[in-house]
């Protein structure tokens, strides 16, 4: 059994699993693929998975945990869920964008939201920008708030600009 966090998060791939567990800890520094567990014959007539192909992908990226499981095609990843990203500098943001949105959808891209090639929901969110965004009341706010509705990729001297009046 491998112990870990009472509390991990669960993507469910049709059947993507594994490839994507590879993708995510080929991104994120300190990440790994912890275990790999297979269907086996038994329940067959349920999970109508050939028995030894994935089941579920223990992984980890930069130290929280996450399970990959191939569930079949029955649920879609959507934007009511999302993985936040909070990064040290614009560059950290840049890295992470290029990577994540490699394959992803495009449309799917707004105030620092992006969908990647398996469908599934990030912010990739520089520091400091909820300091600007916080007194809705304000008028600096507001400017760093209208600011951020016009970007995809969030830009972090842009956002201090529209705070600051600029």
């Amino acid at each position: 059994m491998v112990k870990g966090p009472k509390i991990r998060i669960c993507l469910w791939f049709d059947s993507q699993a594994e490839e994507a567990a590879k993708f995510y800890t080929g991104i994120f520094k300190k990440s790994k693929i912890r275990a790999v567990t297979r269907y086996g014959k038994a329940g067959f007539e349920v999970h109508q998975r050939p028995a030894g192909s994935v089941m579920t992908v223990d992984f980890e990226l930069d130290g929280q945990r996450f399970t990959a499981l191939n569930g079949g095609p029955l649920f879609k990843f959507n934007e009511a869920v999302s993985i936040e990203i909070h990064c040290d500098s614009q560059k950290e943001v840049d890295y992470y964008w290029e990577k994540l949105t490699a394959g992803g959808d495009p449309k799917a891209q707004q105030c620092g939201w992006l969908k990647d090639k398996y469908g599934v929901s990030w912010q990739v969110v520089p520091d400091g920008m909820n300091e600007l965004l916080s007194d809705p009341s304000s008028p600096k706010s507001q400017r760093a708030f209208a600011a951020m509705m016009n970007m995809k990729k969030l830009d972090l001297a842009a956002l201090k600009k529209a705070y600051d009046g600029k």
